[in-house]
């Protein structure tokens, strides 16, 4: 059974290393192209190895040198990160601000995710929703 605390504060901004005012903010540095930094920052903060979060980024490992080399996400790389950073925020506050505990859940097979894991789940937009959604239901209580 998994106890549920208060969630956590952390935000995906927190995760990514971004000071933004507000989400218009981010969506600015978005479109700009995220640091490369980030996706190393998000790894390390997450305790979750950069192998996992790159192809939950969906960025191949030549593209993944390339950017090394760049400094820089393209924008569809970069609200990716974010949408999987803002996962990773949710599944922290989920287990009461426990890292380890929340990268475990993340890359474990879930039933609710047909035997996938969270974060493979997550490699799509709607498989993000429906990771979403389970991490409110199990806020809840509820666990079908």
């Amino acid at each position: 059974m998994i106890k549920v605390k208060t969630r956590s504060r952390m935000s995906e901004a927190d995760l990514l290393g971004i000071r933004t005012k507000s989400p218009l903010g981010l969506t600015q540095r978005i479109e700009s192209g995220l640091p490369f930094d980030s996706i190393e920052r998000v790894s390390k903060k997450a305790g979750l190895p950069i192998d996992v979060l790159r192809s939950a980024v969906r960025i191949t490992p030549r593209t993944m040198a390339r950017r090394r080399n760049e400094g820089r996400l393209s924008p569809d790389e970069s609200d990716r990160l974010v949408s999987v950073s803002r996962l990773l925020a949710l599944a922290i506050g989920l287990f009461g601000g426990r890292v380890e505990s929340a990268t475990r859940w993340l890359t474990a097979p879930n039933r609710a995710l047909g035997r996938r894991s969270p974060i493979e789940a997550a490699r799509t937009e709607i498989g993000t929703r429906e990771v979403e959604n389970l991490i409110g239901r199990l806020e809840h209580g509820v666990f079908t």
